[in-house]
């Protein structure tokens, strides 16, 4: 497989001074090498692909593990600071989607969907870099994990989706050179506009939109989609509620089942 490293520099680059391409065989977790770097005192913008990870992290601390070729999995960090950051991941999951296919869908806050199986997590994570001057902003590292390829479903309820359901010939470089450059135009637009802008793109993929939710705080309702600063309005027995924690997971209700 030939990663696009040339390619996807010569695009982001004039966007991004001092942006530089990584492609690693293996790392314990992108995410986790660039919040190192970061503490370290090293706060250039970086995509850092992996094409093996042994430590892959996800939401709440759950594992995500890649083998070569089955999974794309990166991370671009880069000197970030917005007005505020309530709504980021949404907006990084509608560039991705929107790069990779139409039938993908956007599972709040952080997941992409496909008939409603979960294709690919994101999570982000900031530091403050060593030396940096007080205001300057943090480093903004975002992860992404697609699966490329079927995976196992073992102790899983829900079998994985891949991208080769909606791209048959896809692997993991050529996702890559379709997602970088729009992963940092929504960055930078995120930056400059909050996540106002996206909120109409998201809602035309939610995957969650008028369905029975149940929330892990034992929160139970109707998703009613989300507000302009990305939180999961969920219509409960108590009247709206705006959830705003990304620490707080968010399932469907099958159809026919009570939410409780």
């Amino acid at each position: 497989m030939r990663w696009p490293a040339e390619a996807v520099w010569e695009r982001v680059a004039p966007r991004l001074p001092g942006f530089t391409v990584e492609i690693l065989p293996e790392l314990d977790s992108t995410n986790t090498e660039l919040m190192r770097r970061a503490r370290a005192g090293r706060a250039e913008p970086v995509l850092l692909v992996a094409q093996r990870q042994t430590a892959g992290r996800g939401r709440l601390g759950r594992a995500w593990a890649s083998a070569p070729g089955d999974s794309l999995t990166f991370s671009l960090g880069l000197p970030y600071a917005p007005a505020g950051w309530s709504g980021l991941s949404l907006a990084v999951g509608v560039a991705v989607a929107e790069a990779l296919h139409p039938r993908i869908a956007l599972k709040w806050p952080n997941d992409l969907w496909l008939d409603g199986r979960k294709l690919a997590g994101i999570l982000v994570e900031t530091a403050s870099a060593a030396g940096a001057a007080p205001g300057a902003g943090r480093y903004a590292v975002v992860g992404i994990g697609i699966n490329i390829a079927p995976r196992p479903a073992e102790g899983l309820s829900t079998p994985p989706a891949s991208l080769r359901e909606l791209w048959p010939e896809a692997d993991a470089a050529a996702a890559l050179d379709r997602i970088a450059l729009p992963l940092v135009q929504a960055l930078q637009g995120f930056e400059q506009h909050g996540f106002a802008p996206f909120q109409a793109r998201y809602a035309a993929r939610d995957a969650l939109r008028e369905r029975a939710v149940a929330l892990s705080d034992g929160t139970a309702g109707t998703a009613h989609g989300v507000g302009d600063d990305g939180a999961l309005l969920v219509h409960t027995a108590a009247g709206m509620k705006s959830v705003t924690s990304s620490e707080v997971s968010v399932r469907p209700v099958p159809p026919g089942s009570v939410a409780d």
